[in-house]
C-alpha cells in the first residue's frame, strides 16, 4: 500500500505531510501512483467544482489513514492539482 510509510510515520509523530496531485472526474476515488519525487498521485470520483473534489479527496485520506475528517487539512494549493496535505492525529 502506498500509504503504509505514512501510517507509521503518523503513529510515531503527531503529524505528517503529503505531497498529493489529484486527478478529478474519475470513476472512483483511488491511488495512482507515487511520482518519482515522492507525490502521491489520486484520482478522485468528483470534479474540480466548488471544493467536491477537495472534499472527496479528504473523506479519502481520512478513511485511508484511519483519522477523522478533521485531522485532515489542505495545507497549500486549495485551488491546485498539486496540494500539501497536513495529517494530524
Amino acid at each position: 500500500m502506498i500509504l503504509d510509510e505514512y501510517l507509521e510515520n503518523l503513529a510515531n509523530n503527531k503529524e505528517v505531510y503529503l505531497k498529493v496531485k489529484v486527478l478529478p472526474g474519475a470513476g472512483k476515488t483511488v491511488f495512482m501512483d507515487a511520482m518519482s519525487d515522492g507525490t502521491i498521485k489520486i484520482a478522485v470520483a468528483a470534479q474540480a467544482d466548488k471544493g467536491k473534489a477537495n472534499l472527496e479527496l479528504i473523506k479519502f485520506l481520512a478513511n485511508e489513514l484511519k483519522v477523522y475528517k478533521y485531522q485532515v487539512k489542505i495545507i497549500s494549493g486549495l485551488t491546485e492539482r498539486i496540494k500539501l496535505i497536513k495529517i494530524s492525529r
